[in-house]
């Protein structure tokens, strides 16, 4: 039996912006069914990254592939198996939450009956059924991310990338969010990219990916780091790797 293919694959990217290198020789991966922090400062190229994984920029230098799909080069098949949240926020303030899912799933060729289907399926299951009607403006914070991470997931895909996804929220939307998609890793089998510069979103079996000034400097587990800078903490392993403290929202 074939090995199941890697979910995302970046190998020796590239990115620069005039004479700025935003990104330089960036390598790793994510494996189906994983959760993967991407960890780094503002300004680590962590949005450029993500921007080069969407094909929101071409890659000149180097190759991404999503389930043995080449982004460049076989870009439906890549990107039909990829759900994208954006650190700014996306929904249509004046929709409701049931049009707005309306709205994407046209996107990917998903009809009004079976994206409402969908959708209904998904707020229930996040306990957000009662909002289905409600506009999006009406919606806290905590509740618009949680609903642009479920809109993400109406074209099925199987990998999933979150860019700052909990930037300005509370103590408790972060949680609720990081525990929703935990149990997406858990009970769906997708796997997830999750890019932050908070360190108390990683836990010690969570695969770390450390990314400073466009380097990756660390790609293991978060246990594998840590005993690999003779560290107690991610923390302090970032700490070492970089010579900058990550923050910790708490």
């Amino acid at each position: 039996m074939s090995a199941e293919p890697l979910a995302l694959d970046v190998a020796h990217i590239g990115h620069s912006y005039g004479a700025r290198r935003a990104l330089d020789d960036v390598s790793f991966s994510v494996a189906a069914g994983s959760f993967t922090v991407l960890l780094g400062l503002n300004g680590a190229g962590k949005s450029t990254l993500f921007s080069l994984i969407t094909r929101l920029y071409a890659a000149r230098e180097g190759k991404i592939e999503i389930f043995g799909h080449d982004v460049a080069r076989e870009s439906g098949a890549a990107l039909r198996r990829l759900g994208v949240v954006f650190q700014a926020r996306t929904l249509d303030l004046e929709l409701s939450v049931t049009q707005n899912f309306i709205y994407h799933a046209a996107l990917h060729g998903i009809g009004p009956a079976e994206a409402k289907r969908r959708g209904a399926a998904l707020l229930e299951r996040a306990g957000l059924a009662d909002r289905a009607k409600d506009k999006a403006r009406d919606l806290s914070g905590g509740q618009m991310r949680r609903v642009e991470i479920l809109r993400a997931l109406l074209h099925e895909p199987r990998l999933l990338l979150l860019d700052e996804p909990t930037v300005g929220l509370d103590i408790k939307a972060r949680a609720d969010i990081l525990a929703q998609v935990r149990t997406l890793v858990a009970e769906r089998r997708l796997a997830v990219l999750w890019t932050t510069h908070l360190i108390d979103e990683v836990t010690p079996s969570d695969d770390v990916v450390v990314l400073h000034q466009g380097k990756v400097l660390a790609a293991d587990t978060s246990a594998n780091i840590m005993a690999a800078t003779s560290t107690e903490s991610i923390g302090a392993a970032f700490e070492q790797l970089t010579g900058a403290k990550a923050r910790d929202a708490a």
